[in-house]
């Protein structure tokens, strides 16, 4: 069954509505059937007794008669009879649409289906019959019911590590590498140089996908949707521009091509150019344009913030995992293959939200969200249902995101970008991501309440390796989310934090 979400809006809307909702509307004999095909599924089966739908039909024409206007009669002179035959299919719609409507209020009053999507009704499969009972059926998905775990006196090692002057200065060359000249270069590649190339991805000689003049850092590793080619760095290590390589990479098992799940494809990687950077130099004039920085010193500071930033969003995903793993060890719910799927690209969203927040660029971005890509079910299973438990705590705590919430979100995801706090809040609305930007500020929330009332321990860490690079690509063809925006090497970036001239220059 073709199945699309129903929305009170696409009901068809019975006349005199307004006259109508003023009147105590009188409650439907509802015969409802509750199935449950897994903890988060439920099947309803909904049968409207004949007398409702007699009544209502007796209500719109109640309503018509006295304004009907038929040819050869004055209006609301016609007799009954045939304004209701004259108007019997107009009628029934208005009628169908009512009743839908009046049903499915009250089953959300006189149900606690705690749903996480709009229900899935087929409106073209619903038939009003001319006698007896009518009856219809949607799926809902829904949080499971359960008991809240034990969260107070939780055990929580928290990584902790000292930003030292020597990752300050790595850094920084990193950033200055946005802002630096290409130079083509005839040699052989080095690591750190940037390579234009074309990949081709075949199985069994045929082509399954390609992608052309894609420009990556030559690294250890490169990053795609759904596969990494590990030896990436010591394969093109010393090629040359024409060169051509080749590797096998395997496939994930979350892609939605049967022939193409966990399968080692043929790579081919053909170098087109090799370009050396060649950094800028801090003058006056470069450290103003980038941000209004002061001095070499003001921009080392908001390098060390961007860090610092980075930093806490990773101690606070270490310690949300550890509390995740203690919170779900016995939520055992079986989620089906289509929630999952659905819910992929909504936690897709949430982190690239909380990434955009904390600091990180957008080739950094772009890794993270093609390692999640990579084990999607297995990321958002879990993720699920670590959002059903922290849900029901906000609500049973009472914790909800308040205005200033978002200001402040959007407020860092501006600074990261370079565009005005305004355009950021536009863009979530257009693209639907401010209930996910809600569902980060709740969880952060609680995530923060519970570590409240854990037993914290500091273990000294040390940083992540910087040996990845990203492209958005899935060997499998999948184009099923919207692209994340591509670090462009030699054009200008966003601004680096506490550069809000920076960010005003970008956006006239």
């Amino acid at each position: 069954m073709n199945t699309t979400p129903i929305d009170e809006n696409d009901l068809p809307e019975p006349e005199n509505s307004e006259e109508q909702t003023e009147e105590k509307q009188e409650k439907l004999d509802l015969e409802v059937t509750v199935e449950s095909p897994s903890a988060c599924e439920r099947h309803v089966t909904v049968v409207i007794a004949r007398e409702d739908i007699d009544r209502c039909f007796e209500s719109e024409y109640d309503e018509l008669v006295p304004k009907a206007e038929v040819p050869g009669f004055r209006p609301g002179r016609a007799p009954r009879k045939l304004v209701v035959s004259r108007f019997k299919d107009t009628i029934s719609d208005q009628v169908k649409g009512k009743l839908l409507m009046d049903a499915m209020g009250q089953i959300s009053e006189e149900y606690e289906f705690s749903a996480i999507s709009e229900p899935d009704m087929d409106l073209s499969a619903v038939d009003l019959p001319d006698e007896g009972p009518m009856t219809f059926e949607f799926s809902l998905e829904v949080r499971p019911e359960f008991d809240l775990p034990e969260w107070k006196g939780l055990t929580i090692e928290t990584p902790v590590h000292e930003i030292t002057d020597e990752e300050v200065q790595a850094h920084l060359k990193r950033v200055l590498a946005r802002y630096s000249k290409l130079v083509d270069f005839d040699g052989p590649a080095a690591e750190g140089d940037l390579l234009t190339l074309n990949l081709t991805f075949t199985l069994n000689g045929d082509v399954v996908s390609s992608v052309t003049e894609k420009v990556v850092p030559l690294k250890a590793k490169l990053s795609l949707r759904d596969t990494e080619i590990s030896d990436f760095g010591q394969l093109l290590a010393g090629a040359k521009a024409g060169e051509k390589r080749e590797t096998k990479a395997k496939v994930t098992e979350d892609v939605e091509k049967e022939e193409l799940k966990g399968q080692e494809v043929d790579v081919e990687l053909e170098v087109v150019k090799v370009q050396k950077t060649e950094l800028p130099k801090l003058t006056h004039s470069f450290l103003d344009e980038i941000g209004g920085f002061d001095d070499e010193d003001d921009l080392v500071d908001a390098v060390r913030e961007e860090l610092e930033r980075q930093q806490k969003y990773r101690q606070q995903q270490e310690v949300r995992q550890q509390i995740t793993r203690q919170l779900t060890a016995t939520a055992n719910w079986d989620l089906p293959p289509t929630l999952l799927k659905k819910q992929a690209r909504r936690e897709l969203q949430r982190v690239v939200l909380e990434l955009r927040s904390s600091g990180f660029n957008d080739e950094m971005i772009q890794s993270y969200a093609n390692q999640l890509q990579r084990n999607s079910m297995t990321h958002t299973a879990v993720a699920l249902k670590e959002h059903f438990i922290l849900e029901k705590l906000a609500e049973e705590e009472s914790i909800d995101a308040e205005p200033e919430d978002y200001d402040t979100q959007i407020d860092l995801i501006a600074e990261q970008s370079g565009v005005p706090p305004r355009r950021v809040r536009a863009r979530l609305e257009k693209r639907g991501e401010m209930d996910s930007l809600r569902n980060q500020i709740i969880e952060r929330k609680v995530i923060d309440l519970i570590t409240s009332f854990a037993g914290v321990t500091e273990v000294p860490t040390e940083p992540p390796v910087d040996d990845e690079a990203a492209i958005d690509h899935a060997v499998s063809g999948a184009e099923d989310r919207e692209a994340i925006p591509e670090a462009k090497h030699g054009e200008e970036p966003a601004p680096l934090p506490g550069a809000p001239s920076a960010g005003q220059k970008a956006s006239s």
